[in-house]
């Protein structure tokens, strides 16, 4: 019983090992591969589309009644910097305690916003996160609300609509700004902006039909991008296309899938949200929730390639002299968890936080990082927040390890009785189950007892990597030291002595930082607290697994790295505790010495 549970201890974690290197190394990797050929094929697509110019905005296919228009610039971006992108259109200036930049007049479209609180590195002088760009570059990304209808209806606000701002030309917290335009049959839109202290604009649209006929008309919403994000993950979270609504709830559509797929049309809705979202930023349109409304994802290649998850919403009559108010709500910034889950609770808005993506063991995610960020406020650093998170979490299971522990102790001391019990029943395989059973029994001793302590971790271990890897709050999060950003990897290298020799470690060599060594030093103690198997294969599998572990975590966030070092020492200390409290002879000394040993030889 005893080598059959060794047996399938080892298959297990040689399957964890593989599976983990699969995952981890090998799929990002051919992911990564495929990246680059489709940018080197984008290129190409450039290079020959560079001799033309930027479209004037709205010249592409005409849209049909009550469809919505053709988005911006369906040709090839013009080769202009960000600056005279901006300067070729009339403008509304948006600064906010959280957001910087403007509201293009053509279109009245969201299409230039910096993130004040967020830079590319954790260099506090690196440039600001853009999160949305002007159709005319390249990496075009804006948020466009309009209005589509039967041609009764007159010019409605669209793509290339000059909006006219009535007063105030600055957008803030405590300033609104107001936008008119009146078309060809006297219909005119007031549309009233405002924006919140974070990320949240909200857009008031009053219609009101001064013709002498009816008109009808349909409200649009779009989230559009030119340019997928090279450095998108591939597996851990989801980035690309998103929206609740309908009775399908959450849609989650990588830029893959839409390209494949071309367009994704879930049923109408009444509620929700759509948009496209990164790891850490996000743009989304809630609508209006006064008019049933047609959600779509969408891939178009039309001459310029573009993603977008836009909503039509179903026909408002106005008859002369009537007016409507629909009101909009535009999301714009940081995926934050409290800001997400307040704007959830006060604008009612359904699954809001689904934005973030914890994953499918959200029940053991969510509650991990609101431990770790309520540890965080006490304690001013998160590196402090995990470290306290793992003593907690020890403490949690302490119950259940310790009885591990103790059978694992309780089986040390019968390994006499183990080892005559083979040697009685060598020949006859079922008789020394038997035995081994009945000996089991009589010792009460579960022989399966000292897995648990590992299989409790792994469900942790993964929530703490989801929470590291998907919080923005764990970005560029320091710690003491040389860890400036406990959601990257240790920056440090084994191959320059970790920085005290004066050269950067070569490329070509695998990554192994301090932590990394600290880790696998502490797995391998932990390891040589049992006796090693009888089995050779066993016994290999038992001595390079920390050297595995090592090298594979080495290029995971330095806050996992950190977390799985504390928990093996707290582990070593608390089967040491046990141990010699049941009178069991700690094996970890004799494992050391033993290595440096000369093996006797078979003959021997």
């Amino acid at each position: 019983m005893e080598k059959n549970r060794n047996f399938f201890i080892t298959i297990a974690l040689s399957v964890l090992i593989l599976t983990l290197w699969q995952v981890f190394y090998m799929n990002p990797r051919i992911e990564k591969q495929r990246e680059t050929a489709q940018i080197e094929a984008a290129r190409d697509q450039d290079k020959k589309a560079a001799e033309g110019t930027a479209p004037a905005a709205g010249t592409g296919t005409p849209a049909q009644p009550g469809a919505i228009p053709n988005a911006p610039g369906a040709g090839a971006a013009a080769t202009l910097t960000r600056e005279q992108a901006l300067a070729q259109t009339g403008r509304v200036t948006v600064d906010t305690p959280s957001l910087q930049g403007s509201i293009n007049l053509t279109g009245a479209r969201l299409d230039d916003l910096k993130l004040k609180h967020y830079r590319e590195t954790i260099d506090p002088n690196s440039p600001e996160i853009e999160l949305l760009n002007p159709y005319t570059l390249k990496d075009g990304y804006f948020a466009e609300i309009g209005f589509s209808g039967t041609p009764e209806a007159g010019t409605l606000p669209g793509p290339d609509t000059v909006w006219t701002v009535d007063g105030n030309a600055k957008l803030t917290p405590t300033t609104p700004v107001m936008l008119t335009y009146t078309n060809d049959k006297g219909v005119t839109f007031k549309r009233t902006i405002s924006v919140d202290q974070e990320y949240m604009f909200t857009v008031d649209d009053t219609v009101s039909n001064g013709g002498s006929a009816p008109v009808s008309l349909a409200n649009y919403g779009r989230v559009t991008r030119y340019e997928k994000p090279d450095d998108r993950s591939t597996y851990v979270l989801h980035e690309g296309l998103i929206g609740v609504t309908g009775s399908e709830g959450l849609q989650e559509i990588k830029y893959a899938a839409i390209e494949k797929d071309k367009q994704v049309t879930p049923g109408k809705s009444t509620d929700g949200w759509l948009g496209i979202t990164d790891k850490y930023w996000a743009v989304t349109l809630v609508p209006s929730t006064k008019q049933p409304f047609q959600p779509r994802f969408g891939f178009f290649d039309d001459g310029r390639t573009r993603y977008q998850s836009d909503y039509l919403s179903d026909q408002i009559a106005l008859a002369p002299g009537q007016s409507a108010t629909l009101q909009t709500l535009v999301f714009a910034g940081a995926k934050e968890v409290s800001t997400v889950n307040t704007y959830e609770k006060d604008r009612h808005i359904r699954q809001f936080d689904l934005l973030i993506d914890w994953g499918w063991f959200y029940f053991i995610t969510k509650p991990m990082f609101w431990l770790i960020d309520t540890l965080y406020k006490f304690f001013g650093n998160f590196g402090l927040a995990i470290i306290a998170t793992t003593v907690l979490v020890k403490a949690v299971f302490f119950p259940l390890a310790n009885k591990s522990y103790k059978s694992m102790a309780n089986m040390k001391k019968v390994q006499p009785k183990m080892v005559e019990i083979r040697e009685k029943y060598a020949d006859d395989k079922m008789a020394q189950q038997k035995a081994m059973m009945e000996l089991y029994k009589t010792e009460k001793i579960n022989p399966i007892a000292g897995c648990w302590p590992v299989a409790l971790q792994i469900p942790v271990f993964f929530a703490l990597y989801k929470v590291l890897y998907i919080t923005i709050e764990m970005r560029h999060a320091p710690f003491f030291g040389w860890i400036h950003d406990l959601a990257a990897p240790d920056p440090t290298s084994i191959f320059n002595l970790f920085g005290l020799l004066p050269f950067a470690a070569p490329a070509f060599l695998p990554h192994l930082g301090v932590w990394a060594v600290v880790m696998g030093i502490t797995m391998f103690l932990q390891m040589r607290m049992n006796p090693a198997p009888p089995d050779p294969t066993q016994a290999m599998i038992f001595t390079w697994m920390p050297v595995v572990f090592t090298f594979m975590m080495a290029g995971f966030p330095a806050g996992l790295v950190i977390y799985w070092a504390w928990n093996n020492t707290l582990s070593i200390i608390q089967q040491g505790v046990i141990m010699k409290r049941q009178g069991v002879k700690i094996e970890l000394w004799d494992n050391l010495a033993g290595m440096f040993k000369k093996k006797p030889s078979p003959a021997e």
